[in-house]
């Protein structure tokens, strides 16, 4: 589904140049759970930053399902983006004066779905990660936990192809972390959506299929989980 052929990006300060990510060659499969690891500037942003269709100044090629899009426009990769691609943020990114139900609406509205229907697929999508009657409320009145579920539920509620999970439980304490991981993995295995999450914690990683270690931009080992 994603395949990166010597992927290289580099970033201009004044007369410097700094290369970030280093001939990453990675094929991910559809239904896989990938985790990517690696110490604060190796280039794991960068990386998901490319592969979810927010940085296309990179050499190389990226194919997903075959095409590329480095070529599309602004207004082509906004699209694609919301269609394909479902982002979850350490920090939750939830709009604080919308309610729930209005946060997690938000790629529905991007897609032009009726307001009905939209109502309707994000309290699906709140009762499948474990949220009940939580929709008419802010997110200040919701634990660190329920606003990660919130985010999770607005990443998937327009059924991307894949979710990029950018340090998903780093905010969250370790029973939050575990039961929000347990919720990756059920999304992962009974909707068979790909994941792609960049995290610190080792104990995260193994939940994955495969860790994808980087170190100063190049791949430095793939590690099979399970």
């Amino acid at each position: 589904m994603i395949k990166l052929d010597k992927i290289n990006r580099s970033f201009k300060n004044g007369n410097k140049v700094n290369h970030i990510l280093k001939d990453i060659s990675l094929e991910i499969k559809k239904g896989e759970f990938i985790a990517i690891m690696g110490p604060s500037g190796s280039g794991k942003s960068t990386l998901i930053n490319i592969i979810g269709f927010i940085d296309r100044g990179y050499e190389g090629n990226y194919y997903f399902n075959d095409k590329s899009y480095k070529e599309s426009s602004d207004n082509q990769l906004a699209e694609i983006r919301n269609r394909v691609v479902g982002f979850v943020f350490q920090n939750f990114k939830l709009i604080q004066n919308n309610t729930v139900l209005e946060n997690v609406s938000i790629p529905l509205v991007y897609a032009g779905i009726g307001s009905q229907e939209r109502k309707q697929r994000v309290i699906e999508t709140l009762h499948n990660v474990g949220l009940y009657d939580k929709e008419h409320l802010v997110p200040n009145k919701l634990s660190g936990g329920q606003q990660q579920r919130v985010a999770i539920a607005r990443s998937v509620v327009n059924e991307p192809e894949f979710i990029i999970a950018d340090e998903p439980t780093g905010a969250l304490d370790s029973k939050t972390s575990e039961d929000i991981m347990q919720l990756f993995t059920r999304l992962n295995k009974e909707k068979h959506t790909t994941m792609i999450m960049v995290t610190h914690d080792r104990a995260v990683a193994e939940k994955a299929d495969r860790i994808i270690h980087i170190l100063d931009g190049r791949i430095q080992e793939e590690e099979v989980v399970k």
